[in-house]
Parts: structure tokens; sequence; C-alpha cells
């Protein structure tokens, strides 16, 4: 009898969790162009603090960017809106909390957790809300082109 309950939960689990993104990646069978359309969701309670800033024009590199790392906190129920990283690619990492992307390229939302890493590449356009309780904070670093671009 335990048996075929633990087997039943196994497969009731297995069913719920099953178009789920695992270690924040979105799932290869969820995969598409444009199949999470752009949103309209202003930015809110979050937080973009710029903790460092390299010219790269001014390195042996030679490269016309900025490299930018920066911290976001995003408060419970907070939105960092829809964006595009045609122009500027970055890798995300989630230091604590956990937050959602919906992405262009994933018809499911995708869960990133403390410890995962997102890159974002010239694929990526998408949307984060944090759905938790208690602040998501991430460290992003990225490759800016325009230090007066604002774009999260």
């Amino acid at each position: 009898m335990i048996r075929i309950a633990t087997l039943s939960a196994a497969a009731l689990l297995a069913t719920a969790i099953g178009s789920a993104a695992f270690a924040g990646q979105c799932p290869a069978d969820k995969m598409g162009v444009d199949v999470t359309k752009p949103s309209t969701m202003a930015a809110k309670d979050v937080t973009d603090n710029v903790l460092s800033m390299i010219d790269l024009s001014k390195e042996k590199v030679g490269i016309d960017r900025k490299f930018r790392l920066r911290q976001l906190v995003v408060q419970p129920g907070g939105v960092v809106p829809w964006h595009s990283h045609g122009d500027r690619p970055a890798i995300i990492y989630i230091i604590s909390g956990e937050i959602t992307e919906f992405a262009s390229n994933c018809a499911v939302p995708i869960v990133h957790k403390a410890g995962d890493v997102a890159p974002e590449t010239k694929a990526t356009s998408h949307w984060w809300q944090n759905m938790g309780t208690v602040p998501a904070v991430l460290l992003s670093a990225d490759l800016l082109m325009d230090e007066k671009d604002h774009t999260m």
C-alpha cells in the first residue's frame, strides 16, 4: 500500500512539474520563437545599482563597450520590465531569493533560484517578476554600448 501511494505521489509530482523549467532553463519542448509576447508592465519595486564599470575601449581588448557589473534587488511583486539583449549580452547570477523569467523564446515561465546563472544573448527578450515573499538579489554583468542606456 505504501509503495502504491509513493508511486502515485511520484506520478502526480512528475505531472505537476512536467512543464516547469528545471535549474533555471527552459524545457527543450517549450522553446520557440516569439512564444511569449512582449509585456507592457513598467519597472516596479526594483533597484538597479551599478557596482563597477570598465571602459573596454581603453583596455587592450579595444572593444567599444562598457563592461558593467550591477546588483538588482527585486522586491516581492516587483518587475523588471520587458527588454531585449539584441546588442547587450549579459550574465545574471541569482544571489538570493527566487525570480521568474518570461522569455520570448520559452512558452512557460522560467523560475531562477539562488545559485542559478542565466545567460542573456542576442536571442533573449524577456521580463522578470519576483513572485516570492522575499527580495530577489541578482548580479548582472553586461556589455553596455551606451552609458545613457538605462535598460535593465
